[in-house]
């Protein structure tokens, strides 16, 4: 199973201030504060509101609703089911959707971002369970078996070439972060902050102003309307020793060797900007990057080192 980091997602969400006769905005005594677990992490969610203990329920089924179609680690879900059986038919329109965002990213990267490097994952991550690296034969076997160009999905169907297999952990956890601000969004909610491992802000902080954010090397930038998210090839390893990092690159089967340490991006939408982190440890130099990203309309280049 591959290896995955344990991140605690956070959101934070207050009641919009909308015209009468509608309610006012919550007070401090409204606040509910929900904990359990998600994505495979702790989760927290605070919301000001009348409605939080409920509201709080529904993101949590949200979440589930989605684990159940993107998540690798539930046998059940729409992506393992595709992986193990080569086609899913009648797809839900979420993984269609997530699977769309990402043949985008796959374009733009010249092919560097690709979900379908998760044979190669499952090589690694087996191999370190074992303390041990991969041979370049069983490497070579299994980037055989990758290629985005090789999907075939529509409306109707998902079709994986044999031995093929998907990822979406470059891609899924900003995704999940739109869904659930689309949904705080419907109930009426706003200045919103979702941390699902990506954060997507819904307007600013409740007192005023930007979301705070501290970027992992130190600078600090505000965020409002926009999703962050950062990625970092070291960030998780395979082995011990910390030098095999958990981002492949498809062309050569084996952990990037990145150009820089940390890159964070941001764009309208959290599933961007999580897939074009991702990207960016892939791209070779600065141009290539700024290009790539410069394709997403209104996503940025925050920082990179």
């Amino acid at each position: 199973m591959p290896i995955t980091r344990r991140r605690l997602i956070t959101i934070s969400a207050a009641f919009a201030m909308l015209p009468a006769p509608s309610p006012s905005r919550a007070t401090a005594s409204d606040s509910r504060l929900w904990t359990g677990q998600a994505l495979g992490a702790r989760t927290s969610i605070r919301i000001e509101h009348p409605d939080g203990e409920a509201i709080s329920a529904r993101v949590m089924a949200e979440i589930d609703r989605l684990e159940n179609i993107l998540s690798l680690y539930r046998p059940d879900s729409a992506v393992a089911r595709l992986n193990r059986l080569g086609s899913l038919a009648e797809p839900p329109f979420e993984l269609l959707e997530c699977l769309s965002l990402a043949g985008a990213v796959n374009r733009a990267s010249g092919g560097r971002f690709d979900p379908t490097v998760q044979p190669l994952w499952a090589l690694w991550a087996e191999a370190a369970a074992r303390g041990e690296r991969p041979d370049a034969q069983a490497i070579r076997a299994a980037a055989a078996r990758v290629g985005w160009q090789r999907i075939e999905f529509d409306a109707t169907m998902i079709a994986l070439n044999p031995g093929m297999a998907l990822t979406l952990n470059g891609i899924g956890q900003g995704y999940v972060a739109d869904r659930v601000a689309a949904l705080l969004e419907a109930e009426g909610l706003t200045d919103i902050l979702i941390d699902t491992g990506e954060l997507r802000a819904l307007g600013g902080r409740p007192q005023g102003g930007d979301w705070p954010v501290r970027l992992e090397t130190g600078g600090r930038l505000g965020l409002r309307q926009r999703a962050l998210a950062t990625s970092s090839p070291l960030g998780t390893t395979f082995d011990r020793d910390g030098k095999d990092g958990h981002i492949l690159d498809p062309a050569t089967g084996i952990p990037v060797q990145a150009k820089w340490r940390v890159v964070s991006v941001s764009a309208p939408s959290a599933a961007i900007a999580d897939a074009l982190a991702t990207a960016a440890c892939l791209m070779v130099d600065a141009k290539s990057l700024e290009e790539m990203i410069a394709g997403f309309s209104g996503a940025r280049l925050e920082h990179h080192v």
